[in-house]
């Protein structure tokens, strides 16, 4: 904790739970040590920046993870951890889903808060972030404030050139984007949260509540990360280098973890299919293991599988989308149409556009 954080507080009866500028958790005023969250000093504070159409998720998990683990009392109260909204001004910012949220204060100092997080939102064409917010971001990473990256929040920081020579995770397809933008950022593609430093990066959703679990038990211990759990109805807390299962092959407990690992890169790119020594580099393993992993796991090559896998995706779109075969095609990796519509039915004995018709029909 900063000494900027032990401020003196102004004795503020606010109801809203917020943090006014070198002021942490005015919104609590009570009467003995236990019950005076202004009178005890928080383990942890915590700083957040949402951009323009911020994952709502993201951001109401972390701070929900930090509200359990910090209370004393059960009363939802900022005691042990403390967290405040901070932006260029006090405007609501709207989430992807339409709820707004005002900042709790403007861009203050850095040096207050024990961590910095940036929770990102989609990517768009027309997307700019607000010079306000990159300068803060580059004072509080001069100040060797660490900076924390959620799903884009990685971009932003990035944008304000603090990830160089970083390792950062971002999910799905997001990582092309930030792999052609800042060559000089290592992406791993297969871990739900990254800690490289004083830079932590997550792929947001539910992974943000591991990420809030790993500052809790860092800076609170370990029985407050735990308090976290039962609440938010989470089975444990997964480590840093926790793999996400693939989405479209339902559960792989028990499978080698570079197979699961290759799995899950396989499944982020099939519109864009690495080559499998590229895979295998990624997963550090050689072509051979990797092979000889596969078939002991799933019974046939990295190849064959990667080739299925795409092909039962192609086959999904078909029956829930009315994408065109040539865009479903492209979609799961495949030269042309043609090429799809010849693998298609090697592998379900009928061609797209018969299944299509039946389905339809």
């Amino acid at each position: 904790m900063t000494e900027a954080a032990r401020g003196q507080h102004d004795g503020s009866t606010d109801d809203r739970t917020t943090i006014t500028p070198g002021q942490p958790g005015t919104a609590c005023a009570s009467s003995s040590a236990s019950e005076h969250p202004d009178d005890v000093i928080p383990d942890l504070a915590v700083g957040f920046i949402v951009t323009p159409d911020f994952t709502l998720l993201a951001f109401a998990g972390f701070v929900d993870a930090l509200r359990i683990a910090g209370d004393v009392g059960e009363r939802s109260r900022q005691v042990r951890c403390r967290w405040s909204l901070v932006g260029a001004d006090l405007r609501p910012v709207p989430s992807s889903c339409g709820v707004a949220i005002p900042p709790d204060e403007t861009f203050g100092e850095p040096a207050k808060f024990d961590y910095l997080v940036v929770v990102g939102g989609p990517l768009t064409d027309d997307l700019v972030y607000d010079d306000a917010m990159l300068t803060y971001l580059r004072r509080a990473g001069a100040q060797g404030i660490p900076l924390v990256g959620v799903g884009t929040g990685a971009i932003v920081l990035a944008q304000a050139g603090l990830m160089d020579g970083y390792r950062c995770c971002v999910y799905g397809d997001h990582d092309i984007d930030i792999v052609r933008t800042f060559p000089h950022i290592r992406v791993v593609h297969d871990d739900v949260v990254v800690v490289d430093r004083d830079r932590l990066t997550c792929a947001g959703g539910t992974a943000v509540i591991d990420l809030a679990a790993i500052l809790v038990d860092r800076h609170c211990g370990h029985d407050r990360a735990l308090k976290i759990l039962p609440h938010l109805v989470v089975d444990g807390i997964r480590s840093p280098n926790h793999q996400p299962l693939p989405l479209v092959d339902g559960s792989f407990r028990g499978f080698d973890n570079r197979v699961k690992r290759a799995l899950v890169i396989m499944e982020r790119h099939m519109n864009n299919p690495p080559r499998i020594n590229q895979i295998a580099g990624r997963v550090g393993s050689s072509v051979r293991q990797l092979e000889r992993s596969f078939r002991s796991s799933v019974g046939v090559s990295p190849q064959t599988y990667y080739r299925a896998m795409r092909l039962r995706h192609g086959r999904w779109l078909l029956t829930h989308t009315k994408r065109t075969v040539t865009q479903i095609a492209d979609d799961c990796g495949f030269a042309d149409a043609s090429h799809f519509s010849r693998c298609f039915k090697r592998a379900f004995r009928q061609v797209p556009s018969d299944l299509r018709r039946r389905r339809t029909g």
